[in-house]
């Protein structure tokens, strides 16, 4: 069975990159970075850290 854990969106305002992450665990959040590769990282490791556990459940 599928469940749906978040929902990540990317953008671009001026010449920032922007990520907004929404999740039942730690609602909804935003992260911007100068370059992607930057933004990528922080989202990575906000997810990795919400969500480390939840595979023993």
């Amino acid at each position: 069975m599928e469940e749906l854990l978040c929902t990540i969106e990317f953008f671009m305002d001026g010449k920032k990159y922007v990520a907004k992450i929404n999740s039942d665990i730690g609602g909804l959040r935003e992260y911007r970075g100068d370059t992607f590769d930057d933004l990528l990282s922080q989202v990575m490791l906000e997810l990795e850290e919400e969500f480390e556990g939840m595979s023993e459940l």
